[in-house]
């Protein structure tokens, strides 16, 4: 047998799952967000929007807003002693409340 791989949503069963009353498509209003360049923000997935998804070590994590490329944007993520760039639609993302 060979090693089993371990993809994009690997151990990501319970992180993906929405209750009955959450589950479909979110408003358009969680598309069109806007944020501002500088602004602090939490990654939060949507689990039914695989586009612009960021991996499940991110979930949780407060985030700089860097730049707006296209319809997305481009975020600051300090992970250790290191700084990642991911490009994240606005419908994983919720302003941070601290």
């Amino acid at each position: 047998m060979g090693r089993r791989s371990a993809g994009f949503l690997h151990k990501s069963r319970s992180f993906l799952s929405k209750t009955p009353r959450e589950r479909g498509i979110p408003s358009p209003a969680k598309f069109l967000k806007e944020f501002s360049v500088g602004e602090k923000v939490v990654i939060d997935v949507e689990p039914s929007i695989r586009r612009g998804m960021p991996h499940r070590r991110y979930q949780g994590k407060v985030v700089m807003v860097v730049w707006k490329r296209g319809s997305a944007y481009l975020v600051d993520v300090k992970l250790g002693d290191k700084v990642k760039h991911l490009i994240v639609l606005p419908v994983h993302l919720k302003r941070h409340k601290g």
